[in-house]
């Protein structure tokens, strides 16, 4: 069994920090048996959303491991057409029918369009009943951050944003370091980019550690204390993927790879069109 790590929260939740994402494996069958293969693996933190259809794959893969529910962390995340103080309360009931489970760890708001300040209310009042036992937000930012944080009884105890290193969000960490905002990455390899992955640093630690490349940028991550949760349904890839608990770098390999930032981002969508594109889309139940 790999040795876990975790991530305490402001709540003092203590989050598995690194996980599978479930984000476009097509259907619950495919889901179910990429986290039953995951959870055999030692993997303990789920990280799926209403959008990626699937969340039945996972309470499904879940109930059947024999595992103790409380073992194992599921994050899921509310789609704009869930947002609102009415709309909100039935769309997290529907959500645990659907993961087949009294509570969620992790709630997040997926996207910064609709009614988002609704509900976050409404999540506050989700966790305040135990349905929900953390919440936060993904891909904030701007005034829409500002409005919510603005309005939080409850301040966002992760953030989740695509986040590597070429786009390391100090400047995000740095702004919400005064709620105690944990930080999750999304496209942790940067969308599997061959230019990022192959960077020399990565190619010298690589072969200092008897690693691959990628796991020495899963490494990093670990140790920059971000969450991650690289997607994938190859068993051989999850067991790479997880097995990155038996080495360190040094803090000057970390300052290295630190100095790799370039503030370059994979998800370019201008807000107006992720606007249209978000809001048009509604998952089914």
């Amino acid at each position: 069994m790999t040795e876990q790590t975790y991530v305490e929260l402001s709540n003092g939740a203590k989050i598995p920090q690194f996980g599978l994402g479930v984000y476009m494996i097509n259907g619950d069958n495919a889901t179910e048996k990429a986290i039953s293969e995951a959870l055999k693996l030692g993997y303990r933190h789920i990280d799926t959303a209403h959008a990626y259809q699937n969340e039945r794959g996972v309470g499904e893969a879940i109930k059947k491991s024999g595992l103790d529910r409380d073992d194992v962390w599921i994050t899921s995340k509310l789609w704009p057409s869930d947002y609102g103080e009415e709309e909100t309360p039935k769309a997290i009931d529907k959500m645990l029918n659907r993961l087949q489970t009294d509570y969620i760890d992790l709630l997040l708001l997926h996207q910064q369009f609709g009614d988002y300040v609704g509900a976050w209310k409404a999540m506050e009042k989700a966790l305040a009943e135990g349905k929900v036992r953390s919440i936060g937000i993904s891909n904030f930012d701007g005034e829409r951050l500002d409005d919510l944080l603005e309005v939080a009884s409850v301040k966002p105890q992760v953030m989740q944003v695509e986040l590597h290193p070429y786009y390391q969000q100090e400047a995000l960490k740095e702004k919400m370091k005064p709620y105690g905002t944990k930080f999750e990455s999304w496209y942790p390899l940067g969308h599997g980019d061959s230019a990022l992955i192959n960077e020399p640093i990565f190619t010298q630690l690589a072969e200092k550690y008897g690693k691959t490349n990628v796991q020495v940028i899963l490494r990093w991550h670990i140790q920059k204390g971000n969450i991650v949760f690289p997607k994938t349904t190859n068993p051989q890839h999850m067991k790479n993927n997880i097995d990155i608990f038996d080495f360190a770098l040094t803090d000057d390999e970390m300052k290295q790879i630190d100095a790799l930032d370039k503030s370059k981002r994979y998800f370019n969508v201008p807000l107006a069109q992720q606007k249209a594109m978000f809001e048009s889309f509604t998952p089914a139940d």
